[in-house]
Order: structure tokens, then sequence, then C-alpha cells
């Protein structure tokens, strides 16, 4: 799914590698990328910056294939997604379709276009799945998931950042006969149905141990296991709380699986499936992600513990350790934003505005650079691609700054 080209400069001992970011996460839907050689360190004002946009309300992020960057934003009658191009942020195509709605409160799109090859999967807030030709944004086939299958998504609409696994696209709908629903990936046809389970609005991972492949699914009231080819559930995790919504997605890593929930003071659990089964390893109320999920390196777990606030600011970033728990430092100032790994740093966007580089090391915070980027309500996650970091705010505002080294 993923490209990455590595470029060497003349004259220096230095090489570049640049990575792009296909969905949601990342090439491995874990928010660490293999990007290097970016320039870390900032004048002041920041990045320069390349182009800005405004691509409707939403808390989409982008993905970002070769020169092209895709996302969705809503103008209030309808949903658009966009392909730019990722140099001058000129419009390559947009695909509209009507789709009105509040989502509980929180209108907008919710998830970020997943590209496979030469396809462009997307969900809107109502449940139009679409998958698009990633070249010309011509629909090869679409479902209204509400109106065929009688989905229902979550307590704020649908947010499910679909996950494309060999010929399936799996998404978590709520549909009848089941949670999730695996499409075939070029035709559209429904694969299955299956789970009992409330829907929350975390998205699928595909975990890999011991040469099999599980289909891990975060729902309103569970975090469940299933046979990528059948959906049968191979073993659940009670996690109900009272607004059955789970957002973050889980952080996956040999046997060990990771959640985290706000809600309901319920905090983050760290779970063993050596044995086939989950069993838990440890618990604790001192990283509980809201909208945001938390990214997994070196051993430790970086993210954003505390509810997402309109005013901002009430958050705070953690580093914990993974193997225990154990908080080892913590950093006010950013709100609830979003962050992701590069290269042994965090990129950090702040749910203000700010953007940050810091040092990923669990001896303590260590700032790198800092600068303000955006305003408005920043709950969007960051992303680096090919030597350009894209930020995004829920107003629909979209930047791209240039961090590569000329």
């Amino acid at each position: 799914m993923s490209c990455i080209i590595a470029m060497t400069f003349v004259g220096t001992a230095s090489s570049v590698l640049a990575e792009d970011w296909p969905q949601w996460l990342g090439p491995n839907r874990d928010g660490v990328s293999t990007e290097t050689g970016w320039q870390v360190r900032w004048p002041e004002s920041g990045p320069r910056r390349l182009w800005r946009k405004n691509v409707g309300q939403g808390y989409a992020s982008v993905a970002v294939v070769g020169d092209h960057v895709y996302t969705m934003g809503n103008d209030g009658a309808g949903d658009v997604v966009w392909c730019l191009d990722a140099g001058s942020g000129r419009e390559v195509w947009k695909h509209s379709y009507p789709c009105r709605g509040g989502g509980g409160g929180w209108p907008g799109t919710r998830i970020t276009p997943t590209v496979d090859g030469d396809r462009l999967y997307t969900l809107s807030l109502k449940g139009h799945l679409h998958c698009l030709d990633a070249r010309t944004g011509k629909v090869l086939w679409s479902k209204d998931t509400a109106r065929e299958l009688g989905a229902t998504g979550g307590r704020h609409g649908f947010a499910c950042h679909p996950v494309v696994d060999g010929d399936r696209v799996f998404v978590e709908l709520g549909a009848r006969g089941g949670t999730v629903v695996a499409f075939d990936k070029t035709t559209g046809k429904v694969l299955w149905q299956a789970g009992d389970h409330r829907v929350g609005h975390s998205s699928p991972v595909i975990h890999e141990h011991d040469g099999t492949r599980s289909l891990v699914v975060f729902t309103g009231s569970a975090l469940a296991a299933m046979e990528p080819g059948s959906g049968r559930e191979r073993w659940q995790f009670p996690t109900k709380n009272q607004y059955e919504c789970n957002i973050a997605t889980p952080v996956v890593s040999g046997d060990r699986i990771f959640i985290s929930s706000v809600y309901y003071d319920r905090g983050a659990t760290l779970l063993s499936v050596a044995s086939g089964r989950p069993e838990v390893v440890w618990s604790t109320k001192g990283m509980q992600n809201h909208c945001t999920s938390c990214v997994l390196y070196d051993g430790h777990l970086y993210g954003f513990d505390g509810w997402v606030d309109v005013k901002g600011g009430k958050g705070t970033l953690k580093c914990v350790d993974f193997g225990t728990g154990r908080v080892r430092w913590s950093k006010k100032g950013f709100g609830t934003g979003g962050v992701m790994v590069a290269d042994g740093k965090l990129i950090i966007q702040g749910d203000r505005g700010d953007l940050a580089v810091a040092e990923a090391s669990p001896r303590g915070f260590k700032l790198i650079s800092h600068a303000r980027v955006l305003d408005g309500r920043c709950w969007n996650m960051p992303v680096l691609a090919n030597g350009r970091i894209y930020c995004r705010s829920w107003e629909g505002e979209l930047v791209c700054l240039d961090v590569s080294r000329k």
C-alpha cells in the first residue's frame, strides 16, 4: 500500500528517505513513518508554508500518495472528497454528494480516505461508502449503507476509517446482521456481516501473531478479534461504558494489544493474547484517549490523555511505558491534539493550531521546534509525507508546510 523513495543529495553524506501516507495512521496503521532527513529545526515563524486551502468542515486528516493529497470536508449541504496536488494545493479533482446532518452536535466529515493502489475508499458521516478512482475521482462503486444495509453508525454518526486487507475492505457500520461488514474491494459486493456489538467510533486494525491474522475491532461495547475471511469471532474483551463509545484505534504489537478510552473514566488496558484469549497485563487511568490515538515507538506509548474541549487546552501529552503502564512524563500546553512519530521525533499538532517537534524519548519532554500554523479547532492528526507536513482544522483550513532539506 505504501511507496518509499530514497533520495541521496550530491555532495553530502546524508540521504533522505521519503514515504507516502496512504491511510489513517500511515502505511502500517500505527502512526509511525520511516521518513528520515526532514527538517526538524525551524525559525520562530515555523516551516515555510507552501499552500493553504479550505476543504470544508471536518475532522479528516490527509492521505498522501506520490504527488497527490486526499482529504474530505463538508460544506453544510454535502461532502466533498478532494484530490490536491501536493506541491501547489491545486485541485486535481473533487467528488461531491449530498450529506447533511450534525453528527450528534459535531458536524463535518470524520474519516481519512484510504488509498489502495488506484482506488480510494471513503465513508461519510451518514454512512455513504464510496470507492473512487484515485487518479480521476470517478465513482467505481458506492453503497448507501444506512438505506441498503440498515447501518446505524454510532452515537455521533459513522466514523470508521476503512481498512483494506487483500481483496477485502472492512468497515464498522452497525448494519443488519453484523457490526462489521466486509466488502469485495473491487466490486463492492458484501462478503460477510458479523458481530453483535454496539458501534463505537474506532477503526479496525489487522493483527498478525504466530501466523494468524485477525481483524481487531474496538466497538462501543467490546474489543473483538474476527477471522478476516468469514467474520467469525475468535475472542472478545468487554469494554462497555455509559456512552457506548470508544474512539481511539487499538495499538497492536506482537501478542499485545493496547486500548484506551476517556469515556466513563475507563482509562487504558494492555492485553496479552498469547494464549489465544485476551488477558489483562495492566490497566491505568493515566492514559485516557478521547478522539486521537496513541503511537507506540521504541517500547513507549505517546498520546493525549483527557477530553477534547471546544475551547481547547484541557488535555495532556504523555509518554507511557508499554510494558508496565507507568507514566514516564507529562506535558501540558497542547490541549488534546494529535501526534505521530518519524525518525525518532514526535510531530505534535495542538488543539489550537500549534505544531511542534520533540524527541520521542521516555527521558522527558524535549522540545526541538514550535510554531503556530493554524487557528480554530484542531483535533486532526498531523501528517508528514515526502518532505511536507500537513495540518488541518475542523473549520476546513488545510496547510502544507515544507520541511524538506533543499
